[in-house]
């Protein structure tokens, strides 16, 4: 049975119907949902999957309890010892989740760094990604650093440049450097 890491942005809080397509062509293949518990895409996708009434499902959560879980479905709690409750601390049930899956589809709003964390986490673990891009509403198959440049060049450039850095995106930042950026 095939696992999927559905995630995306938490400005996401709508399915399209190319998206719904998409998830229950998932569904059709009773492949298992590995979902997150943050509001926006992960919440969005758990209350597709409950009014679906899909049981193959497991939200993963950092901590001892889950923010979202509507369907009360399995969950895996990773565990932190941080008391700091930023992007670090919930990256490791992304990273997990990454780990677990067989492929990834994220849903990105063109800004959101943690989608594109979950992207390149999986490419590093050699798991394909589908990206939903909500602003022009397309798909992109990422299955190499260079699909990822590709996606990033519909970004402007502020963004596509602190998304290189803040996720210390070795691969690209040679691309900062040509253009003399310079980045810490």
């Amino acid at each position: 049975m095939i696992k999927v890491f559905i995630g995306g942005s938490r400005k996401i809080s709508v399915l399209n119907q190319e998206v719904i397509s998409r998830i229950k062509n998932i569904l059709d293949k009773k492949g298992e949902i590995l979902v997150g518990d943050a509001n926006g895409a992960d919440k969005t996708v758990q209350k597709y999957l409950l009014e679906s009434g899909y049981k193959n499902v497991v939200v993963f959560c950092t901590g001892e309890t889950c923010r979202n879980n509507l369907g009360n479905w399995k969950t895996k709690n990773i565990l932190n010892d941080s008391s700091k409750k930023d992007f670090d601390f919930y990256a490791l049930k992304d990273k997990a989740m990454s780990e677990e899956a067989d492929y990834g589809f994220m849903l990105w709003d063109g800004k959101s760094k943690g989608t594109i964390n979950n992207a390149v986490n999986l490419l590093k673990a050699e798991k394909k990604v589908l990206v939903f891009h909500s602003k022009y509403k397309n798909f992109i198959s990422i299955s190499k650093m260079d699909d990822l440049r590709q996606l990033l060049k519909n970004c402007d450039e502020t963004t596509k440049e602190k998304l290189i850095i803040d996720l210390n995106l070795t691969e690209l930042k040679n691309e900062l450097r040509q253009k003399g950026l310079s980045y810490a």
